[in-house]
């Protein structure tokens, strides 16, 4: 058999075998692109309040310049899948990174709020699609091999980028307009575009191995993108209103529920190809992984937007100098990541993701134990192992939930674990928030912080039961999943074709009279 026509099935697998250079081009053509989204879900955060005073607007409407981005992020996730069924991997790659980079363009440009949150809206609709495709478009590539590998080389710039976003926030609002935090996606998105025009295969239909462009699922798109935009707007709301009872959080979030019901009513009955599948469910490990994500909202990345907020209440740092004291958890994230995705590749997801969420929870004690007077080296060195946990987690997590599904069934899969993300980051963080806001009626800063991160802990032990549902080692026999019967896929797929190797939401709001950020997981 020639190299030309070898696929990923044919390979046999072995613990330091490298990536095609096709996938390793993919990898950087589609990084490249992700960045400036990457970014801009953390680096709005410390800049609101100056926005606000610049552009003479209300903190009711200058919310919307984050809640407008998170609204638009989560609509159009479920697109995503049918726009590359439809158009292919490359033009939809670069129609929503052309979006982006319009909308970056153009809210740097915003002359009043009502034309910020607009442009906003045009950053959130490219984000939202660019995302889902890039994990589709390498998990394809790879042909179902190396999960955990292939999870470790993304998530490095997925971790470290949202934690440089507010310190290159706080240094461009320091020195230069706050309009440079939307210039500076600019470049980017450029180097980016040059890149996938000439990188990626042109006159790609679709990926090899999916199924045939099917017509837009329109009573679907109905259904799911305004319970989508109900859901989190409710839960958005939930910071900044009066908790979880306040009718502007009861009335959207209950509708986008009774729609979300409907949806997969839908979807369960159709004759069609639905905009996301929800048969995946089936699967105990995509099941499991879909859980995780969601309930780690509550339990890891909900407690991610207790600490800035804990540096500057309750230790007195500036929004540049909290910014920098999270970089610790940064460089954690990225200190595991090779064996990680070896070992993942190895042992399997469910060994792994336990002891990255256990490595979480307690790099989060320390917070919870924390004095006015504590170390803030021991806080940092804390920050490592949590930001260790973290990656560790995100990285065999994303593997089980892709592992064993065939090809057709990946856009599907992306958009579902998605949206998993997008609502269950909104709800850790608003669950989290309304806490923080009830204890500090009734005690000290410090102690209010310390008893909101000992919640934050407690949901850990939640994490850790869907976990349990993800595939443990895998047997020689079971290494790779089903391949397509055309038998187009992996490596050699790669190989032939480039195309197919190829938002956190925020939202802002007062507590104990400080001008404060949150930033939950995409």
């Amino acid at each position: 058999m020639s190299a030309a026509s070898t696929t990923a099935s044919d390979i046999p697998p072995t613990g330091r075998e490298k990536f095609d250079p096709a996938l390793v081009r993919l990898i950087v053509i589609l990084l490249a692109g992700a960045i400036p989204s990457l970014l801009d879900t953390t680096i709005v955060n410390v800049a609101i309040g100056t926005i606000g005073r610049d552009l003479h607007a209300t903190v009711a409407s200058i919310q919307w310049v984050i809640t407008g981005y998170l609204l638009s992020f989560g609509m159009v996730i479920p697109l995503s899948g049918w726009g590359l069924a439809r158009f292919g991997g490359r033009m939809t790659w670069l129609f929503s990174l052309s979006l982006f980079l319009v909308g970056s363009a153009a809210s740097g440009a915003a002359w009043n709020v009502a034309s910020l949150i607009g442009f906003r809206i045009l950053q959130g609709i490219g984000g939202g699609l660019m995302l889902p495709l890039l994990t589709t478009l390498l998990t394809q590539a790879a042909g179902g091999r190396q999960l955990g590998r292939l999870m470790a080389s993304v998530s490095l710039p997925v971790a470290v980028v949202p934690v440089l976003g507010p310190v290159i926030s706080g240094l461009i609002i320091t020195n230069l307009s706050w309009r440079w935090i939307f210039y500076v996606n600019v470049p980017i998105c450029l180097g980016a575009l040059v890149l996938a025009w000439r990188g990626l295969a042109p006159g790609q239909a679709r990926p090899t191995g999916t199924r045939p462009a099917a017509r837009l699922d329109v009573s679907g798109l109905l259904l799911l993108c305004p319970a989508l935009a109900g859901l989190l707007y409710g839960l958005a709301e939930a910071g900044t209103s009066a908790g979880f009872g306040h009718p502007k959080v009861i009335i959207p979030a209950a509708a986008g529920l009774v729609l979300l019901g409907a949806f997969v009513v839908h979807a369960l009955r159709t004759p069609a190809e639905p905009l996301v599948s929800v048969r995946l469910f089936r699967s105990p490990g995509f099941a499991g992984a879909s859980g995780l994500l969601f309930l780690a909202g509550l339990s890891i990345y909900g407690a991610m937007l207790l600490l800035p907020l804990y540096f500057q209440e309750a230790r007195g740092y500036s929004a540049l100098g909290a910014g920098l004291m999270l970089v610790p958890q940064g460089v954690g994230s990225i200190l595991p990541r090779t064996i990680v995705g070896r070992l993942t590749d190895k042992i399997g997801p469910r060994p792994v993701t336990l002891a990255g969420v256990a490595l979480a929870g307690l790099g989060t004690v320390p917070f919870a134990l924390a004095g006015g007077r504590t170390s803030i080296v021991v806080l940092g060195a804390a920050l490592v192992v949590r930001g260790a946990g973290l990656g560790a987690a995100t990285i065999a997590v994303m593997a089980g939930a892709f592992q064993g599904l065939a090809k057709a069934d990946l856009p599907h899969a992306s958009s579902a674990t998605r949206i998993m993300q997008q609502v269950g980051g909104a709800f850790g963080a608003a669950v989290l928030v309304v806490i923080l806001a009830r204890l500090e009626a009734g005690h000290t800063v410090i102690a209010a912080f310390g008893d909101t991160f000992w919640w934050g802990t407690g949901f850990t032990v939640l994490a850790l039961v869907p976990a349990l549902l993800l595939p443990g080692r895998r047997s020689a026999g079971t290494s790779q999943p089903p391949s397509p019967g055309n038998g187009a896929s992996g490596v050699g797929a790669a190989r032939r074709n480039p195309a197919i190797t190829g938002s956190p939401a925020v939202s802002s709001r007062r507590i104990g009279g400080t001008e404060a950020t949150r930033a939950h997981s995409r």
